[in-house]
């Protein structure tokens, strides 16, 4: 790890600070190997179930340092792409706790998380149009799946930002909170997430994500390879068991 990302985990959940707050946490290579160090240990590390990834200073990430850019540096990590994220998310689920602005590669962080708690404060947006480059580390091809695509289109033509209620409204973002609420809002949702059986949380993830591209005839066979191994795992047992005795769980992640 580096200064410029933070780690640090409690109960099963990783807390992942872009630490740049006077370059409002813009994203060069250091912040890129240091986020990929994260999900490697998010991924690796079974005793960590969930990761928030959040910015310190009341911004989440204003995009790449285009300073670092123009001297040649490029914030993309191989296996992995820009931030050492967005072309390879990690099986274990990740929460984007975003307060202030989360634009250009700042956005497209976001929208590699697979939950959204926004501040009531915050503002998105792909202005890449607007300095001659394109959302290219997934705002063009994520986007329009997560939202409409005439808003998709808006966002990446105009360069306009988009504010909280307005992402809260199109189902962008999963939670909205008053500023400074964010990353206890984000923990709470995490707190819930580990909580849930390991596997079950896993598997409905790639499932998820996978399925997207399941044709209606092969759909539940695909399925079946991922999730079968579910009902047969010692957590299935004792989620059942712990049910009839009206106790919490005990998960084995087997």
């Amino acid at each position: 790890m580096n200064d410029a990302v933070l780690v640090a985990v409690d109960n099963g959940v990783m807390t992942v600070t872009l630490n740049r707050p006077k370059a409002k946490n813009a994203v060069n290579l250091d912040v890129a190997k240091g986020i990929a160090a994260a999900m490697d240990q998010l991924d690796s590390d079974p005793a960590i179930r969930v990761a928030i990834i959040t910015g310190a200073g009341g911004t989440f990430c204003a995009g790449m340092d285009l300073k670092a850019f123009v001297s040649g540096e490029l914030p993309v990590i191989k296996g992995r792409g820009f931030a050492g994220l967005c072309e390879k998310r990690p099986r274990k689920p990740l929460i984007a706790a975003v307060e202030g602005y989360a634009l250009a590669g700042g956005f497209e962080i976001a929208l590699s998380c697979d939950l959204i708690v926004a501040a009531e404060n915050s503002q998105f947006g792909i202005p890449e149009a607007k300095r001659g480059l394109a959302a290219a580390a997934g705002g063009l091809m994520r986007l329009p799946r997560q939202t409409p695509l005439r808003v998709a289109m808006e966002l990446a033509l105009t360069g306009d930002f988009m504010d909280a209620q307005r992402a809260l409204n199109l189902g962008l973002v999963n939670q909205c909170v008053p500023a400074g609420e964010v990353l206890g809002a984000a923990k709470a949702m995490a707190a819930k997430i580990v909580a849930n059986a390991p596997l079950s949380i896993e598997s409905s993830k790639q499932v998820i994500y996978e399925s997207a591209d399941w044709q209606d005839g092969e759909m539940f066979g695909k399925q079946a390879e991922i999730v079968d191994p579910i009902f047969s795992s010692k957590d299935a047992i004792e989620g059942a068991r712990a049910f009839a005795e009206k106790r919490a769980p005990q998960w084995q992640g087997k």
